[in-house]
């Protein structure tokens, strides 16, 4: 059994499933209720939506409560709900697409381009907020600890795996987030071990083509020195974009960095471009006014986007931006302009 899969279950968590297993409902929320964060998250990783994740795990407690009598004890009632979990994501993805990230779906626009409306038949990757997660933020880990967690849900990583066919997906995740042996992950999926190694090995093989090539070089980070570097640049953003300096913006860019707008599919490659969309679109003169919150999303820098109308009194919700820092620099700004994330993200209303 893989070490991280648990121990058997105490003599009180046997005596909760019995008593749930005899109706007595809470019985079983004491059981499934401590890990309700955590399937959230890895169904998140699963389907790359809060919303799905948040139906997938309200489906795994549902199963879970209707096949009590399934539960043998061989392996901890944690990794029992894992399964389930996995697999009801899996159902979903039958019935629903891959999340998609703007640079998968299109090159990058011209310089000038007018954003496109935002396509219907398109369903984006979403951000997570860190205060949903269930383990510390980096700031408060061991190293290792911060650079796992970091690694297995930052915006780069859930964008590959959302390439990858479910079944290999699930395959990765289980192995290799969640630290399962092929034979368990086996028995889970109901696949044959050879099958799952060579699941893996496919999935590997199509991470390699999507992830950036020096992705494994947050193992050799001074994690104290980069989260410092994180924070400098998201206050430093938060002002210029309050001031709406844009040549200030520019500055925090890396040469080749991007700027993806989900729900649109436009996207901008470069400072030159990215300095041009906000000089034009951003910070145009028709007197609006901008308000940002710093806060933290998928254990990536982000910030809550309040705008104000020039004949307006307040500030309103507009989007939450996630930067993807990159030796010292910002490469990527991801501005998801979905004011319903605010509320999850635990943010004001308006300003």
């Amino acid at each position: 059994m893989s070490r991280r899969r648990g121990k058997r279950h105490t003599a009180v968590d046997d005596y909760r499933v019995k008593e749930a297993g005899e109706g007595d409902q809470v019985a079983f929320e004491q059981l499934t209720e401590p890990h309700r964060r955590e399937l959230n998250v890895h169904c998140y990783r699963m389907l790359g939506s809060i919303e799905d994740a948040e139906d997938a795990v309200q489906e795994t407690f549902l199963r879970a409560w209707a096949r009590l009598d399934t539960f043998a004890g061989r392996a901890s009632f944690r990794a029992w709900l894992y399964g389930i979990a996995t697999n009801a994501c899996l159902d979903m993805l039958r019935r629903r697409k891959s999340r998609l990230w703007p640079t998968d779906v299109a090159g990058p626009a011209d310089l000038g381009s007018e954003p496109t409306r935002p396509p219907t038949e398109v369903a984006w990757l979403q951000p997570y907020p860190d205060r949903l997660l269930a383990v510390p933020a980096p700031a408060e880990a061991e190293p290792e600890v911060a650079v796992a967690a970091k690694e297995t849900i930052e915006l780069a990583f859930l964008a590959a795996i959302q390439r990858l066919p479910a079944r290999q997906r699930a395959v990765l995740i289980l192995r290799d987030v969640l630290d399962w042996s092929a034979k368990d992950t086996a028995t889970t999926l109901e696949m044959t071990t050879a099958a799952v190694n060579s699941a893996l090995q496919r999935a590997h093989a199509g991470l390699a083509a999507h992830v950036p090539p020096d992705r494994d070089d947050w193992l050799a980070r001074d994690r104290v020195t980069a989260a410092a570097t994180e924070k400098a640049l998201l206050h430093r953003l938060v002002e210029a974009w309050e001031r709406t300096d844009t040549t200030a913006l520019v500055t925090l860019l890396r040469d080749d960095a991007r700027l993806v707008m989900p729900p649109r599919l436009t996207w901008f490659a470069g400072i030159e471009a990215i300095e041009h969309f906000f000089r034009t679109h951003v910070f145009d003169a028709r007197g609006r006014g901008w308000r940002l919150l710093p806060t933290w999303a998928n254990r990536q820098p982000a910030f809550a986007l309040y705008q104000r109308a020039a004949d307006a009194d307040e500030f309103q919700p507009f989007g939450i931006g996630v930067l993807t820092v990159d030796r010292g620099a910002i490469g990527e700004l991801a501005l998801f302009a979905d004011s319903s994330l605010f509320e999850r993200f635990g943010m004001p209303k308006s300003l």
